[in-house]
Order: C-alpha cells, then structure tokens, then sequence
C-alpha cells in the first residue's frame, strides 16, 4: 500500500507522480490534499487524467485493489481498515480533514512493513508524524526533494525530523516506487507504538462523538485548542490533542496563533475607530466648553492609539518589525 499527501503545490505534485506510475506496479495507492471541507470535490478526475491507473474518489468500504488511485474526498479523513477503504469524519488534526498524519498511520497500521508513505510539496509539518509511525512499523517512507516542491516547508521538515528513507523529485516518485516493489528488505524493524492504536481509533471516530482516549495521551500543557476552546493534552513531543480529539503540531499551534491574533487586532481596529468616530461627534456637539474639550481629548488619543495599532499591522503584514518590538 502506498499512502501520498500534499498542500500547498501538491496539485502539481501528485499529478506529476501520477504521470510516473508504472502500469505494473503492485501496490494500491491512496491520495490526500489539504482541501477546505466545503470544496468541491474534483482531485480525483484532475489525476485520472494525468495517469493510466484509474483514480477515483473514494468512497467508504470500497476494496482496495493494485493499479488504482482512491483519492480523498472534502471533509473526511481518508483510512483502511479491513483492508478497504475508510472515510472517517473524525476530529480535524492541525485544523485538516482529511489529515495526512491519520492516513499515513491507519496505513502503518493495517499494512505494517508493507507500507510507504509519500509526503510531498506543502506547508508546515502535516504528515510528519505520520511518517514516523510507518517506519515505526516497518514500513519506508519518501518525500518529494525540497528543491523539487513548489512548497518546501512540508518535505524539509520531514527531512529535518529523521523520518525520510528516500528524497526524490514528484515525477521520480513512480520510478522509485517500482525499485521499492522489486525490494525483498524493507529494511526497517517493526518497534512497538503506544500510541498508534489510540491515535488511530480517534481518526476513526465521529467527529462529534465522545473521545473516550482524550485522557490517556498526557499531562495538561496549559494551551487551548483553536477548534473548539477546550484544554490541550501532550500526546507526545510538542504534539497535542484536546479532551474531543482535535490534534495539533506545534507548528500548526502557533500558526492557528497567529490568525487568532490577526483577528482580535482588527477587532480592536474597528472598536477603535467607532470609538474615535463617536468621540469627535460628541466633541462637535457639545454645548459646555469643558465637556467638548473632554470628548476632543478623548478623540485624540483615540487617534492616536489607533495609528499606533495600524502602523503595526502594516509591519506585520509586510514582515517588518517596528523600532520598539
């Protein structure tokens, strides 16, 4: 069983392994991108076009079969169990469904020593860990070179993690793929996982169900979880779950950080500005020379706090940073 995901470039990634496949390769093939749960789903028919092997969205309990591409689909988690296919709306990890880290260790899972996993162009770090769990099984794990990827920051960080076997371009993946299934050593020793089995049966889980594993991954780590509110656990080195599931990288953590800041600024931005607004209308309105002089104070340094506030959103945006930060 092969198991490839992608983000950010990882259109033209898969479609360029795709393209490379050999026809007699024995191996079924699952595919995942980050896609917003609400888009449409057309992965399937853009790769089936670029490759012999037929691709098709997956759908639950299909059999899984040699030769074909099961692409995942908006909104799920894309998992084998029974040795078929499993769309699963399970908690989000690193805000994603379908999230490359369930898949690669449903894969471990199920398929062991007989599995790779093929991360390839994206940001920040999904997939990583679920390397790590193939080759914790056994199994062998590739990532498309950085130099290759429209997006580095996915491959690299696996690479810098210790958890890459082979590093080849997308449209080489094909090729290496064939060597692989010529191989009679996959060269890795199965070690045993705790918490693979845990981590598996909450991807397999709803999504609104109850998470009866929530209290057994960690000690509390004092952050929230950006999904829901709730207290995050540690489920391992700077890896954290919450008491209904949802997982987080410490990567993601941050960056789902930073877009909570970005909001509650320009919330501030507009509190301000109405604020400011209403102050200078009192100012002009009234009548008593005190009163209008408290409301034009207020207006000013309204104002000032303000342009304050703006200057330092534009730095950020622009990645700059200001004298006093």
């Amino acid at each position: 069983m092969v198991a490839v995901g992608g983000s950010a470039g990882g259109v033209e990634a898969l479609s360029a392994m795709a393209a490379g496949l050999p026809e007699d390769l024995p191996f079924a093939v699952l595919m995942a991108l980050h896609v917003p749960s609400q888009a449409p789903s057309v992965l399937a028919d853009i790769i089936d076009r670029r490759t012999a092997w037929p691709a098709v969205a997956a759908r639950d309990g299909m059999k899984l079969e040699p030769g074909r591409i099961y692409v995942a689909v908006p909104g799920r988690h894309l998992l084998t169990h029974n040795h078929r296919v499993m769309l699963s709306d399970g908690p989000t990890e690193s805000g994603h469904r379908p999230a490359l880290n369930a898949m690669f260790r449903s894969v471990a899972k199920t398929f062991g020593p007989r599995a790779i996993g093929v991360l390839m162009s994206g940001v920040l770090d999904d997939g990583v860990l679920g390397l790590a769990a193939i080759r914790s099984q056994g199994g062998t794990t590739v990532c498309q070179s950085p130099e290759d990827a429209l997006f580095s920051a996915m491959p690299r960080n696996a690479l810098t993690a210790g958890v890459v076997d082979h590093s080849v371009a997308a449209a080489d993946v094909g090729a290496l793929l064939g060597r692989l299934a010529r191989r009679a050593d996959p060269g890795h020793r199965p070690v045993p996982d705790p918490y693979l089995d845990i981590e598996n049966r909450i991807a397999m889980s709803h999504g609104f169900g109850p998470t009866s594993d929530g209290d057994t991954l960690g000690a509390p780590s004092g952050f929230a979880c950006p999904d829901c509110g709730g207290s995050l656990q540690n489920a391992g080195e700077d890896y954290y779950r919450c008491h209904v599931g949802h997982a987080w990288t410490a990567d993601a953590l941050l960056a789902a950080r930073d877009g909570e800041v970005d909001r509650a600024l320009w919330v501030a931005v507009r509190a301000l500005v109405e604020k400011a607004r209403l102050a200078h209308q009192l100012a002009d309105k009234s009548a008593l020379p005190e009163l209008s002089e408290r409301y034009g104070l207020i207006a000013e340094e309204t104002d000032r706090a303000l342009a304050v506030l703006r200057g330092r959103l534009t730095a950020a945006e622009n990645g700059t940073r200001l004298p006093h930060d």
